[in-house]
């Protein structure tokens, strides 16, 4: 993402009390394993429900994780993240930016949502030719046309 963008954006804090599964969630990124493209930030990849970032709910995949306990995680690689998360205590506090649909590249697209009765209307159409060219290739096939003309077998 654009630093400009994220100036834009406000970062929230996320405090999670670590449980017997720990914090409950999964992430991806670093600078040596950019997850999106030209940021080598960190993002919650996965949220388990029934973990301590699952049942607080304030915390959810795609979000872009900034800082641990204070720690800003800018130009770190993912081991040196994961072995800060491991070492960061009970009481965990996390400075968040939440996932916007309005800027976001990379995997999670770089175009904005489009209205979806456009999309469900597009997939209608197409399903609907596919029946149709079924339809042709089976009564041609079965006889009923053929050199341009309906015939009764």
């Amino acid at each position: 993402m654009n630093r400009s963008l994220h100036s834009s954006l406000k970062a929230v804090d996320v405090k999670l009390k670590r449980g017997p599964a720990g914090l409950g969630f999964n992430i991806v990124g670093g600078v040596d394993q950019q997850y999106v493209v030209n940021d080598s930030g960190i993002y919650v990849s996965k949220i388990k429900q029934d973990g301590a970032a699952g049942e607080d709910g304030r915390l959810q995949e795609g979000d872009k994780i900034l800082a641990i306990n204070g720690v800003n995680l800018e130009n770190l690689n993912h081991r040196e993240v994961v072995d800060l998360f491991r070492t960061a205590g009970n009481d965990v506090e996390l400075k968040v930016l939440k996932k916007s649909s309005h800027y976001t590249n990379g995997l999670y697209g770089s175009e904005p949502d489009h209205d979806s009765s456009l999309s469900s209307l597009g997939l209608l159409a197409l399903v609907t030719a596919g029946v149709a060219v079924a339809a042709f290739i089976y009564f041609r096939g079965r006889g009923y046309l053929t050199d341009g003309k309906w015939k009764k077998r």
